[in-house]
């Protein structure tokens, strides 16, 4: 529901479907429950993808962009009824700056870790019109890596 949109409809259909999503994405949580629930979910997307360990998947590897939108999700299903500006769905890149802003996260984590998703974003964008693969030498993604590991130890826990 965090990332849910209304593309098409009538007009009380939109106010009724964002009535029912605030609902949801504010309703009161655990927090541990919900990360043990992100952590698992997280555990059971690497082992349907894995990557070989001399290779780095700018979305599936420790560190890439699933870990980022993992975090985020947490955030929001956690944070939100405290903090209506993360709320709306701006995009991964917006929230991890506004969960900054807000206080959730240190100071320059959520920035580097937004500068760091779209970076990684780039990367598979560019693989994917090419036809490359999305998998990379580390050393060249080391920095976006570091911060969105980072974030994800700091949100969630070590690993």
């Amino acid at each position: 529901m965090t990332r849910a949109r209304f593309v098409l409809g009538q007009d009380h259909l939109r106010a009724a479907f964002e009535r029912v999503r605030e609902a949801v994405i504010c309703a009161p949580r655990d927090a541990a429950a919900l990360r043990s629930e992100i952590v698992s979910m997280r555990q059971r997307v690497q082992q349907a993808h894995t990557v070989p360990t001399d290779s780095f998947d700018v979305k599936h590897s420790p560190g890439g962009m699933v870990d980022a939108e993992f975090v985020v999700q947490y955030l929001v299903l956690l944070h939100a009824a405290a903090h209506p500006e993360l709320r709306a769905n701006v995009g991964n890149i917006a929230l991890l700056q506004r969960a900054e802003q807000s206080g959730l996260l240190l100071p320059g984590m959520g920035q580097r870790a937004a500068d760091a998703y779209r970076r990684l974003r780039q990367l598979q964008h560019t693989s994917r019109l090419n036809e490359d693969p999305t998998q990379l030498a580390l050393t060249g993604v080391r920095e976006q890596q570091q911060a969105i590991s980072h974030l994800w130890a700091h949100v969630l826990g070590e690993r």
